[in-house]
């Protein structure tokens, strides 16, 4: 049997939300997860139903309301979609029982039954009740403040506007190491003349498939959302577009502009390269950068597969928000200055050189050097922008120091292919998140729940829940710029 989307719409709006904290004993990080209980008939499995709510409805469906005998009815379909049971809920339910299973810590759930019982591990800073170091900022002050702050910095506003998409974008996904996190240094960069926030993109070369861009030294999410659009009416008009791009600067999340041609009902690939922030297996020192790969592809009713990822075993922003919150890092993530693992997230920030995915070269970490040198053969090289040692160091930037980053931005029109790719993607999803348990604690995922998940908690919670440090630098920030601090609620 599966949850029909409608169903598992209903059954949600009935659930439990409930935070809890944990603590990794092996690294010490502090992490926050939401556990959502719904009431069920026996043996029902997870399908791609719950990835099938939009974002809204998802978000609408996370409420603190508990279940009711009177609300209760759940409409449950077996695969064929017919109606096989009519479940009323019981409003008395005990959540805290027994010793949890989060990997590293100890934590209480109940003897449910025959419950859907859903544990996410949050983001690395995301929303939760910690209210003591955390301040709740709106949506639409978060993007006000990030505006304001780049036009200040000598940026017109549309290209203001197109920034704050992209960083505010990242904070509702959950990636809070890309958003608001990144803006002093875009207003650093700006200031410094190391990036124009006026230039706009031209086209150096093209053919109906393939485009080669001169992003002119712009911001990056001005110079990748030219791209992709380039990349999805090629797409359009031949069935895929290749844009590459050189002289561009630090584009956020990779998956940003993946789901821009998703919503135009193309699958996406992006990656850019990045300073040298990570070391080649068998090297102690940095040559490559994080070089993150994002691929997206839209499937039935608002399901989707969405791959956002460095190449690294961690972004270095992950690191820089264990530093801001003074936090160690887990061993695997960077290097000391002596090649070997460092938890110290200071130490790992000052010397700036992570481990590739997969870490040491006994656990695999040569398949991460690898994706990461093949980033830097689609972005560096192909586009004739600078790549490997030949970037600026991340901490450096001027006027004399221009990024001249490399980009790849690929859109394809499934319609081109086999009839019928939405439903097929949406069986795959399906499939992957039924797959037996190891922990029924932990369901299967596929890439991108977390994030739909982290956005219909902040629509829940009316806002996004920053790090008091990162409120801390936004204050500093206003009074440097003078523009409206941002207001917490």
């Amino acid at each position: 049997m599966r949850v029909s989307p409608v169903a598992l719409q209903n059954l949600l709006s009935r659930a439990f939300v409930i935070d809890t904290t944990t603590r990794a004993a092996s690294s010490g990080v502090a992490q926050t997860a939401s556990v959502c209980m719904v009431r069920t008939a026996q043996n029902v499995r997870l399908s791609h139903a719950h990835a099938a709510v939009g974002r809204r409805q998802l978000s609408a469906a996370f409420t603190a309301e508990p279940l009711s005998s009177d609300r209760g009815n759940a409409l449950l379909e077996d695969d064929d979609g017919k109606n096989v049971a009519n479940h009323r809920t019981d409003r008395k339910q005990r959540l805290l029982a027994n010793e949890g299973s989060f990997p590293g810590t100890t934590r209480t759930t109940s003897n449910l039954g025959s419950s859907l019982f859903v544990y996410i591990p949050h983001r690395e800073m995301s929303s939760s009740a910690a209210a003591a170091k955390q301040g709740l900022v709106a949506l639409e002050e978060a993007r006000r403040f990030m505006v304001e702050c780049l036009v200040k910095s000598k940026t017109p506003l549309g290209h203001a506007k197109q920034q704050a998409d992209l960083l505010l974008e990242a904070d509702y996904r959950g990636h809070f190491s890309h958003g608001m996190n990144r803006l002093e240094m875009y207003i650093n960069d700006l200031h410094k003349n190391a990036c124009s926030g006026e230039a706009e993109p031209t086209i150096l070369n093209e053919t109906p498939a393939t485009a080669w861009v001169d992003g002119n030294n712009g911001l990056g999410a001005v110079v990748g959302n030219f791209c992709m659009d380039l990349a999805i009416k090629k797409a359009k008009e031949v069935g895929v577009g290749w844009v590459c791009a050189k002289r561009s600067n630090h584009y956020g999340i990779a998956g940003w502009y993946t789901l821009r041609a998703m919503k135009a009902g193309c699958i996406g690939m992006s990656m850019t390269n990045t300073s040298p922030l990570a070391s080649p297996t068998r090297s102690k020192e940095a040559a490559l950068g994080t070089n993150p790969i994002s691929v997206g592809a839209p499937g039935k009713d608002g399901d989707e597969f969405v791959l956002d990822m460095a190449t690294t075993a961690v972004a270095v922003g992950k690191i820089e928000m264990q530093r801001r919150k003074n936090e160690p890092i887990p061993v695997g993530w960077a290097q000391g200055p002596d090649g070997h693992p460092t938890t110290d997230a200071s130490v790992a920030f000052d010397t700036a050189c992570l481990m590739p995915l997969g870490g040491t070269e006994l656990t695999s970490g040569y398949k991460g050097y690898g994706l990461g040198a093949m980033v830097e053969v689609f972005c560096g090289v192909l586009a004739g922008a600078n790549y490997a040692t030949k970037i600026r160091k991340w901490t450096h930037a001027g006027a004399d120091s221009e990024a001249d980053l490399g980009q790849c931005f690929v859109a394809i029109n499934p319609a081109c292919f086999a009839p019928g790719f939405e439903g097929r993607l949406s069986d795959l999803t399906g499939i992957l998140r039924n797959m037996p348990m190891t922990d029924p604690n932990h369901p299967v995922l596929v890439a991108g729940d977390p994030e739909r998940i982290h956005m219909a908690k902040v629509d829940k919670e009316g806002g996004l829940a920053y790090h008091v440090n990162q409120i801390k630098t936004c204050t500093e920030l206003s009074k440097r710029l003078d523009v409206k601090p941002i207001e917490v609620k």
